[in-house]
């Protein structure tokens, strides 16, 4: 990817004196005419980069606008490559990891011990995953339109959006661009999203705020629900909400209080921990969980045959 590239010729730059365009071009297996266009759009973002001709000539950044190398530290250094081998559990290559190489090999003397950190940012879904953030990544970079059936709440759609950032927050990915259908700026979950492709139309960009991913925007509460839990459920409790969201009461249970957003979301969360968990309030969901309960009673209540 064109942004990846960028960052790798400008940490080369930062670390070796100079370099020539052939061997950028052999570096990140591109054309010479493609690391000449590089050093340009890195001119314009600012960075004083200077061009010599001839024998001794090469590419390299002005004196007196060079970092200092030792501005990076031993820890400095693993955070980066931790930054970048996290990426590359999500990503269809070992491009990051390929660039995480480079940057090693140009810094040996600022990596010493083991790893401390290790990021896997993959999950269950990891082969369907990959895929669509290289489609998307790819998309985003080439101003295609992307094109994708979408499963809400709501119902499943077919949508067309304008890509502009892949966005990894709440454990899962995210997709954040224009949505052609409702004319606003959308998050669309990764794994609801199916049969992804880029259109081959494509679009100019627009003014793109950057997404609100506060909790008190995405999740704004309105709904308080207080409840009873088992003993034994004090760790679910503690990992989701922190060890200060419920009190012990006299008879051992657990009296968790919170805000919540979606009233299916609720109800939903609820039922996963089955008999160890009553809803004092609000009525509503206790009415509703009674509800389902007795469904399931039914469903599960006859002699177990069925038809196919």
């Amino acid at each position: 990817m064109k942004i990846d590239r960028l960052i790798g010729i400008l940490s080369i730059l930062l670390q070796e004196e100079k370099t020539t365009a052939p061997e950028l071009a052999e570096r990140f297996e591109v054309s010479r005419r493609t690391i000449n266009r590089d050093i340009e759009d890195l001119c314009k973002a600012g960075i004083p980069i200077q061009t010599v001709q001839g024998a001794r000539g090469g590419i390299r950044i002005m004196d007196g606008y060079r970092m200092d190398r030792t501005i990076l530290t031993s820890k400095d250094m693993q955070m980066i490559l931790a930054g970048l081998r996290s990426l590359d559990s999500v990503s269809g290559s070992r491009y990051y990891g390929q660039l995480m190489e480079k940057l090693q090999a140009g810094s040996s003397e600022f990596i010493s011990g083991r790893d401390s950190i290790l990021i896997d940012l993959s999950s269950w879904y990891k082969g369907t995953l990959a895929p669509k953030i290289e489609v998307i990544q790819s998309a985003i970079e080439n101003r295609n339109i992307l094109a994708f059936d979408y499963f809400a709440p709501s119902g499943e759609s077919r949508r067309s959006i304008e890509p502009y950032y892949i966005v990894f927050k709440w454990t899962s990915w995210y997709v954040w661009g224009w949505c052609q259908k409702r004319k606003d700026f959308r998050l669309f979950k990764l794994n609801r999203m199916d049969k992804v492709a880029a259109a081959d139309r494509t679009f100019e960009g627009r003014e793109v705020p950057m997404p609100d991913l506060s909790n008190e925007k995405v999740f704004p509460g309105g709904i308080r629900v207080k409840a009873l839990f088992a003993a034994d459920m004090k760790w679910r409790l503690v990992e989701e909400f922190g060890p200060d969201c419920c009190t012990e009461t006299e008879d051992g249970r657990l009296l968790f209080a919170a805000d919540y957003t979606d009233m299916e979301n609720l109800i939903t969360w609820i039922l996963t921990f089955g008999e160890k968990a009553e809803v004092l309030e609000p009525m509503e969901v206790r009415e509703r969980i009674c509800s389902i309960a007795e469904a399931m009673r039914k469903n599960y209540g006859g002699n177990g045959s069925y038809e196919v």
